[in-house]
């Protein structure tokens, strides 16, 4: 849970950059660790947010070398950035993870318009299973690589290595987005007790220690990785046919627009 006291600082904080920048906030929300449900206590606060600008600025002859985030430095934990409207729905288009793990996340600091309703209606339409496979495989990989070989491992590097791998078996099994809270990609490795007992042993330390150590590997879970790791190196994700998308997050983009400045 986010205390009220953090809620209302975010909100501040984007009301701030609303007056800044002369645009309006759509959609604010928790990503990282603390969405994904397995923060520490002194975890920053990632708070992501999609904006729009007046419809003129969409009309200018140099619309590609316009700035289209929002970027500010982390202050008292809290790390705020935004993606502009027609970024975040081009990004969209392609199955970025940023953007389909924010539309999905469990915490929404603010919204407004139906943009959040409608690009949640969407995302069943437009998300490739195939190039969310790759992008996770290719996220546990680097993480097991660069972390958890050593007879000694930092402890929470498994959480980014787990959470993709069973990313991965909900795209499998279920040919869906997969959901950004770990309790509930657990699911998919309901059968396997062991597993899900170390896995509950590793999250009571997360969640209770401001900062996790190395230690020696927790078998279980080191077995599960390397299992997955060698099943996916030769597998081949089935062909996403290439949807004709495009007119619809257009339209969604032009709504948007009208509905915020009229």
């Amino acid at each position: 849970m986010i205390s009220m006291d953090v809620q209302e600082e975010v909100r501040g904080r984007l009301r701030r950059a609303e007056d800044e920048h002369d645009v309006r906030v759509l959609l604010a929300v928790e990503s990282g660790s603390r969405a994904w449900g397995f923060a520490s206590p002194n975890s920053d606060y990632d708070a992501r947010f999609i904006y729009v600008n007046k419809p003129e600025w969409y009309l200018a002859v140099g619309l590609e070398e316009q700035r289209d985030v929002i970027e500010y430095p982390i202050i008292d934990e809290m790390d705020i950035n935004g993606w502009d409207l027609r970024k975040a729905l081009r990004l969209f288009w392609k199955s970025n993870p940023g953007f389909v793990e924010w539309i999905q996340s469990p915490i929404i600091y603010q919204h407004m318009s139906s943009f959040h309703e409608k690009a949640k209606e969407l995302l069943p339409l437009v998300y490739s299973v195939e190039s969310g496979i790759y992008h996770y495989r290719s996220m546990a990989k680097t993480n097991y690589r660069g972390y958890l070989q050593a007879p000694h491992v930092p402890l929470k590097k498994y959480f980014y290595v787990m959470r993709p791998l069973l990313s991965v078996r909900w795209l499998e099994q279920f040919g869906t987005p997969a959901p950004i809270e770990f309790d509930r990609l657990r699911n998919v490795i309901e059968r396997e007790p062991e597993l899900q007992q170390a896995i509950d042993d590793l999250l009571a330390i997360k969640r209770a220690s401001p900062e996790m150590g190395l230690s020696p590997q927790i078998i279980p879970i080191q077995k599960f990785i390397e299992r997955e790791l060698n099943r996916l190196e030769s597998f081949k994700p089935p062909r996403s046919e290439r949807k004709e998308v495009e007119p619809l997050l257009s339209d969604l983009f032009r709504s948007v627009i009208k509905e915020t400045w009229g």
